[in-house]
């Protein structure tokens, strides 16, 4: 009986650094990904906003986020996006999973964590298979951000809101608030 609990906790000593290990290796691949589809998105947001202003860069929200999150999902084999409590574009409505994370980045930056530093993961079971789920919170920065998803909005500004998100709740934002999160699911 001893020699079997020894073998056994034995094992769960061996497994359990492995294990984080590969939690580790699923955090730093979601962070690097996100860091490129952050990347990709900014840099087509300051060139159409010194092209056009926030007008401009609105259209590239609407149409080139989701292509950057298509390309990025397919390049790594994943489900990659961004979600928010306060959505703008109701094809990113969270789900459970996310609704309840993006409840506790809220609390978090509530207690004063950082929303620059603010993520979670963790493998969850789904349909009988295990997947690692990953979020980052998304901040609001002064500019640009706030120019579209501000208390105030220029009326060009908001015409073109209304007219491509209808049912917008992604306005009213203050510096440092989280606007959302990008959002990845892995396979394991």
């Amino acid at each position: 009986m001893k020699k079997a609990l020894l073998l056994t906790l034995f094992c769960c000593i061996l497994a359990t650094p492995a294990g984080a290990r590969n939690l580790d290796q699923h955090a730093n691949e979601s962070r690097a990904a996100v860091k490129e589809f952050m990347g990709s998105l900014k840099g087509q947001l300051k060139a159409a906003l010194k092209e056009g202003g926030p007008v401009k860069a609105l259209n590239v929200c609407n149409t080139s986020a989701p292509a950057i999150a298509m390309v990025q999902s397919k390049k790594h084999g994943w489900k990659i996006g961004r979600t928010s409590l306060k959505l703008r574009n109701p094809d990113n409505a969270p789900d459970a999973w996310e609704k309840a994370v993006l409840e506790k980045f809220e609390a978090r930056k509530t207690a004063g964590e950082d929303p620059k530093k603010i993520e979670h993961y963790e493998v969850v079971t789904q349909d009988g298979k295990q997947l690692f789920r990953y979020m980052k919170a998304i901040p609001t920065a002064e500019k640009p951000c706030l120019a579209c998803h501000g208390e105030k909005i220029q009326p060009k500004v908001l015409e073109t809101l209304d007219k491509l998100y209808p049912q917008d709740q992604a306005r009213g934002f203050k510096a440092g608030d989280i606007r959302g999160a990008f959002t990845i699911t892995q396979p394991m």
